[in-house]
């Protein structure tokens, strides 16, 4: 029997980047062995994001290379956003594509793949009418120190530019008892940092007797014993409570940084996207993480150019950045999605104008970040290991705060350091990550490769 290999290519956010770890489990489980080409594979995967009309162009490009290569028993398939976006219209506008997937029928993926398999020419998992999509039977976790929680699925928001609601669903929560039981298991196989995720992951709500809002479930996850770390994304700034600033503040574990998108500093255009909040209530959130004991770094999320955004809509935003000073932002340039309340506005904005306003807004937030990151000269942050740079002879972490720190050993320690937390301190800085020296070190547990939890 042939050997059954298989190339997956993720794209988008956090939660596609562990829905592909769920997919590789599930494959290996039958047999698959991953590769890292196309070229290599008899299965080849696109985990797919529609947030942007850019990704989703990607997604099509990358199979527009390999039409013809379907013919040679090759198996092409669509996971994730695109996929439930787009559903069977996919079949018609990439041939060569046997399975679509959307990211709820994961748990379905291995009767799909039998019929795939069997040779059947056309097969979908685009349900979303399900409780059960939170995690498959076998996730691969490739990273050996840091894993992902799903604690809520799907959006009840309705902003007017996303299609989330549309490929994920309505809000959906895990029980709190299920998300203990997961975080205790990842602790005893020597994980040291988890993730809680959601598409808002601070609308959570315990769907069982027990009743927890976000805050407690965040408290009791970093309370596990053998976690060192917790951090959670993505927030909402409706949801966002004085709670959550609470626990950040009581416990260590749980990490010194939030993500709050806030898409635009005007009320206007905010209204206008139906985010539910104004920039005043925004600003609200703000206050309560500068007046935490603890220095919480911010980030968010900022789009520009969305319909009938004015010049002066656009200059609030600019004044926005210089009012939080966010340790770094995500922006965009908005593109219109199918589906969505902002597909029917007329009042676009030229391309060459929204290129403009992100070009000036990057350059903006860039010497913010210069700013702000020199200000940590001189300081000993404590540094996740995750890498090396063998050119530069330099090891890569992260602090709490998630910023990148790329530090050099000077006792030219050979040791591996990858997994260990280090006491490092800062020499230098640049706009998007930090320089320093290792001052102490603890001991690295031993890489083992891959995990799959049963």
């Amino acid at each position: 029997m042939p050997e059954k290999t298989f190339y997956i290519e993720t794209f988008g956010c956090q939660m596609n980047v562990h829905d592909s770890e769920k997919v590789r489990g599930t494959l290996a489980q039958r047999g698959y062995r991953q590769v890292e080409t196309v070229d290599e594979a008899g299965l080849v995967l696109y985990n797919t994001c529609s947030i942007r009309d850019k990704a989703e162009q990607k997604v099509f490009s990358r199979l527009a290379n390999f039409k013809r290569q379907k013919a040679e028993g090759r198996i092409f398939g669509v996971l994730g956003c695109v996929a439930q976006h787009k559903g069977e219209d996919i079949f018609e506008q990439a041939p060569h594509v046997s399975l679509v997937c959307g990211s709820a029928s994961y748990n379905e993926l291995p009767a799909l793949l039998d019929r795939v398999e069997a040779g059947e020419d056309r097969v979908t998992g685009l349900s979303l009418d399900t409780e059960d999509t939170f995690e498959t039977p076998l996730t691969r976790r490739d990273n050996p120190y840091k894993a992902f929680i799903t604690i809520i699925e799907g959006c009840d928001k309705h902003c007017a530019y996303c299609v989330v609601p549309f490929t994920r669903g309505p809000e959906r929560s895990r029980t709190s008892e299920s998300v203990l039981e997961e975080a205790r298991r990842l602790a005893g196989q020597g994980f040291g940092e988890i993730q809680l995720l959601g598409q808002n992951v601070n609308s959570y709500r315990d769907p069982s007797e027990a009743g927890w809002d976000f805050a407690q479930l965040l408290t009791a996850v970093g309370r596990v014993p053998g976690i060192r770390r917790v951090r959670f994304t993505t927030s909402h700034p409706r949801d966002f409570t004085p709670q959550i600033i609470e626990a950040i503040d009581e416990n260590l574990v749980l990490c010194d940084q939030v993500h709050l998108p806030v898409q635009s500093g005007s009320s206007r255009l905010l209204g206008r996207m139906a985010r539910e909040y104004g920039r005043e209530e925004y600003l609200d959130r703000i206050r309560l993480m500068k007046q935490a004991r603890r220095n919480i770094a911010i980030s968010t999320d900022i789009i520009v150019g969305f319909p009938g955004e004015t010049e002066d809509d656009f200059q609030q935003t600019l004044s926005l950045l210089d009012e939080v000073e966010y340790d770094s932002i995500f922006s965009f340039k908005y593109s219109p999605r199918a589906g969505t309340t902002a597909e029917k506005f007329e009042d676009a904005i030229p391309e060459v104008e929204k290129s403009r306003r992100l070009a000036i807004l990057q350059e903006k937030q860039r010497l913010i970040q210069l700013r702000r990151n020199a200000e940590l000269i001189g300081r000993e942050e404590e540094v996740l290991v995750e890498g090396r740079r063998e050119k530069s002879q330099q090891w890569i972490g992260r602090t709490t705060q998630n910023r990148v720190l790329n530090f050099t050993n000077p006792a030219q320690d050979l040791s591996d350091l990858r997994g260990s937390y280090c006491r490092v301190r800062v020499t230098g800085s640049g706009p998007n990550s930090l320089v320093g020296e290792l001052v102490a070190k603890e001991n690295a547990p031993a890489f083992t490769g891959f995990r799959i939890l049963q």
